[in-house]
């Protein structure tokens, strides 16, 4: 549990999907205000119409705040933003698109201002959010954009970690989009995080080949043996416990994959098929940004929107892991600060013991303070 109460930014998405639905149902149990202080980005009346329709929230009280900074401990806040005229479920609908983008803006500003320890998204539909002034294909290239970094998209389970060397693209486009140096800068993400968010001291990192039967030598591709095992070769010689790469069905048809940390597979369906085959209620988790961001690993639902069938557990774990990726980030930073000294310090400790050990009579040293 967080002593601090961590500031979680959560976006409504989609009003016409499921993303209120899985909100209330998360935020229900009071047992999440004690985790930490959740402030909701979306419409008042979005969020009164689903609370309507949900038995378990219900009597979820909203405090209404203008900003984060307003934010109350042990309450459930909401700052309004993202309206729509009218809560159409399980319609796509540009206004609805737009109401999304909007919230969306609204929480990524407070993030980026310090107001927000984290950020959990509600997914939108990545047609209907598309105008002139939002030409992004998913949260994670927005996130990239804003926050001036290069995402890595990871998801998440107590079984698997799967990164993405190309996200939201044409499968026609997979090949030419698919780079030695962007496997490795991949790699190099995910072992940093790997390291510092999930405390893993050093990862073991499976990579996926393109091809069936990882080419066969050439017979059935060539990105492996031109692009691919390079890469990997050049990872490992920068210290990266890189290894492949692996034919998908071999890698996932026994438990081959649970010998590693994490696995790098090539494109979007070739990593997420099998995961969410093993891991139902996994997260999607955007890596290599300054700002921990997560949401849940399914889209809008909208065949299920306002039916109160959707399940909240993946949003309930998006919540869960966007604290727990705050608290170990932070605890990385300090104990990476000033290694230096530190290391002096433990080399001279152990002098003294050593020194006293052989000397049973010698005075033991007095404990220096930690700094």
């Amino acid at each position: 549990m967080s002593e601090h109460r961590l500031k979680i930014g959560i976006a409504q998405g989609d009003p016409n999907g499921i993303g209120w639905e899985i909100i209330l149902k998360a935020l229900a149990d009071a047992r999440m205000t004690e985790l930490c202080t959740p402030i909701i980005y979306g419409s008042p009346k979005a969020a009164d119409y689903y609370r309507k329709t949900i038995a378990d929230a219900e009597e979820t009280q909203f405090n209404p705040i203008v900003s984060a900074h307003e934010a109350r401990r042990g309450k459930v806040n909401l700052v309004a933003c993202g309206e729509t005229e009218q809560i159409t479920p399980g319609k796509a609908t540009p206004e609805a698109g737009r109401a999304a983008v909007e919230a969306l803006r609204r929480a990524v500003a407070e993030l980026k201002e310090g107001h927000l320890d984290a950020l959990v998204t509600a997914p939108f539909d990545k047609e209907t959010v598309q105008s002139d002034d939002f030409r992004y294909t998913g949260h994670t290239e927005y996130l990239g954009a804003e926050l001036e970094g290069e995402p890595l998209m990871i998801m998440c389970s107590d079984i698997l970690r799967i990164g993405l060397v190309t996200k939201h693209i044409p499968v026609s486009a997979i090949s030419r989009n698919i780079t030695k140096e962007k496997i490795v800068k991949n790699l190099e993400t995910m072992r940093r995080t790997l390291i510092a968010d999930f405390g893993i001291v050093e990862p073991r990192i499976a990579v996926m080949a393109l091809n069936p039967h990882a080419g066969d030598g050439g017979l059935l591709g060539t990105e492996e043996e031109e692009i691919i095992r390079p890469a990997i070769a050049e990872a490992y010689e920068k210290g990266i416990l890189a290894f492949g790469p692996f034919a998908a069905d071999g890698l996932f048809a026994g438990d081959g994959y649970t010998r590693y940390d994490g696995i790098l597979a090539m494109y979007h369906d070739q990593g997420l098929a099998p995961f969410k085959s093993l891991s139902p209620d996994g997260v999607n988790f955007t890596a290599g940004l300054a700002a921990v961001r997560t949401s849940p690993d399914h889209g809008t639902a909208f065949d299920i929107a306002g039916q109160g069938k959707a399940d909240a557990q993946s949003m309930r774990n998006a919540i869960y892991m966007a604290t727990d990726l705050v608290e170990k980030r932070r605890a990385w930073a300090r104990w990476t600060s000033d290694p230096l000294p530190r290391a002096e310090r433990e080399r001279e400790r152990e002098r003294n013991n050593r020194e006293t050990r052989d000397n049973p009579q010698r005075e033991r040293p007095r404990p220096e303070k930690e700094e």
